[in-house]
């Protein structure tokens, strides 16, 4: 039956533009660049040495959830050893965080938007 989740998608406004944040900046590695047949091309991307999961950075229309709390979620969140460590580091590379690092019972969080407005979030397990 079922065996993993493979990939989710990110929906970009510019798949080139997305390409070079999410490597560049953000430090994930290109796993694909196909054409796709009369449609926009499959880029994928992963974290380095998590060889079973990827994002799909897909043309679409992003950040379109609705608020929690008075925050719209994540699309999805990526595991740090040091949320502060790694809070300091993005900034450093211009990413503009909506939130200063929270404190919860269960981890540290700290929430960002890519350009296309997808948010993200950092999480340090406790």
């Amino acid at each position: 039956m079922l065996e993993s989740v493979v990939y989710t998608t990110v929906f970009v406004s510019d798949q080139d533009r997305a390409l070079d944040v999410y490597t560049d900046v953000l430090g994930f590695e290109q796993r694909a660049d196909n054409p796709t047949p009369d449609g926009p091309r499959f880029v994928a991307v992963g974290v380095k040495g998590q060889e079973d999961f990827q994002l799909l950075l897909w043309p679409g229309t992003p950040g379109q959830a609705q608020p929690v709390q008075g925050r719209i979620p994540a699309a999805y969140t990526i595991e740090v050893e040091d949320c502060r460590k790694a809070v300091e580091a993005l900034k450093s590379r211009d990413v503009k965080f909506e939130t200063e690092v929270l404190e919860y019972p269960f981890a540290y969080i700290a929430g960002f938007q890519d350009p296309d407005g997808n948010r993200l979030q950092l999480r340090e397990g406790r």
